[in-house]
């Protein structure tokens, strides 16, 4: 199995060690999060990381092994390079779908489970997933950690590696050394310099305008009130119930997962408020619905929805309008609100491209999977440019907006 952090199994890279971690904890703090820039998102901050494991979210019980790749360089071992890396014994809280893939490698008697997965849990966000030193070639140090995961997948008999929402530069890095790009798309929504909400109506289509006003006015006629709540706004006695609220939706929900635990929520109000928005609903004084969300560096991202009342336009006022409000007034200038949901377009979220790299170790399913990764990525270059020009805006917006 992939070699412990105790007794790590370095890999010669020239003069580049690369060391596999299993807990985010045996990575010093400080010399992790220097690798973080400004923009990078906070999911992959340590604090971030670190919750995970230490509220036992992400950890081997569960299916998410950590493993943990740092790249250290020369006599001071200073840290070049790392990545966030999982053994998976399941495909759950990836949101880049695979589960065709393993069914066909099981058919063909090939043993899918485990595999590596670089990326952060239960967070379909892009962005930068190989984090180097400000001093060091990017390029050649996300080469350095691509060939570091192909070993350890031919080393430990592995299926295949996958790095899951990367950043463009990163997915051009590892085509060349042997990945399969796959591409797929959310729904964001862009700030053309707002002022006001009614500023965003106005960029909407009339018959979407309505439906928006329409939907806001039946939300606030049923006595609702939508707070956003952010940083040291929060306060430490609404964690609790906002466990209770992402339970909510895993409960109602057949194909539900509960992947965090009520420790998370404790370490996020004790460690991490700085990138906390909560956006709740109120009747009265009573908390029936809300949203956990994240901020940093001018980006809003919407993770987990609950309600304790079904109401009727309820999950469109706390999920996307209160968010839009609150992105504008803060001048936030991109809301990514996570995967899925053709609603979000008709609300003026519109089409942005993800990627992410795979290696499939067999050579049989590797050009099978190329095979359908050629064919699903015209139909979702069509549907990007469909989706903009048929887009709930007036004005054209950016196509093929990515985030990074």
């Amino acid at each position: 199995m992939v070699s412990k952090g105790e007794n790590p199994k370095a890999l010669a890279a020239g003069e580049a060690e690369v060391i596999v971690h299993e807990r985010i904890r045996d990575v010093p703090r400080d010399e992790w999060n220097a690798l973080l820039a400004p923009d990078d998102s906070p999911f992959l901050d340590w604090d971030w990381l670190w919750a995970m494991e230490e509220s036992k979210s992400a950890t081997r019980t569960t299916g998410w092994s950590p493993c943990h790749l740092v790249v250290r360089i020369g006599p001071a071992r200073k840290i070049a390079a790392a990545c966030p890396l999982y053994l998976k014994s399941h495909s759950q809280g990836e949101f880049v779908f695979d589960h065709g893939w393993a069914d066909a490698a099981e058919r063909a008697g090939i043993s899918y489970f485990p595999k590596l997965m670089v990326g952060v849990p239960f967070t379909p966000h892009t962005g930068r997933r190989f984090l180097v030193a400000a001093d060091y070639d990017r390029e050649r140090m996300v080469q350095v950690l691509g060939r570091a995961l192909l070993q350890l997948c031919a080393d430990n008999k592995l299926s295949s590696v996958h790095v899951n929402f990367c950043a463009s530069d990163e997915a051009a890095a590892l085509g060349e050394i042997g990945f399969a790009e796959r591409l797929g798309y959310q729904y964001h929504w862009q700030n053309a310099n707002f002022a006001t909400f009614d500023d965003y109506l106005a960029q909407l289509k009339s018959k979407r305008r309505y439906a928006v006003r329409h939907e806001r006015a039946a939300l606030a006629a049923q006595g609702v009130e939508i707070r956003a709540l952010a940083g040291d706004e929060i306060p430490d006695a609404l964690f609790g119930p906002m466990f209770k609220i992402y339970l909510s939706t895993i409960e109602k929900l057949y194909w539900g997962r509960q992947y965090l635990t009520r420790e998370f929520f404790h370490l996020m109000r004790d460690h991490f408020k700085r990138n906390l928005c909560f956006v709740c609903a109120y009747r009265g004084p009573e908390l029936i619905a809300g949203t956990f969300n994240l901020e940093k560096s001018g980006v809003l991202y919407g993770r987990y929805w609950g309600a304790f009342e079904d109401l009727k336009f309820l999950h469109f006022n706390v999920c996307y309008y209160a968010a839009i409000e609150h992105s504008i007034e803060r001048g936030v200038q991109r809301f990514e609100p996570g995967a899925g949901g053709e609603y979000k377009w008709l609300r003026g979220f519109n089409p942005a491209l993800t990627r992410s790299m795979h290696y499939l170790a067999h050579p049989g399913l590797r050009k099978a999977v190329g095979n359908f990764l050629t064919r699903e990525r015209r139909d979702v270059e069509a549907w990007i440019a469909e989706g903009q020009e048929r887009g709930q805006l007036k004005a054209p917006t950016p196509s093929n907006v990515e985030s990074e």
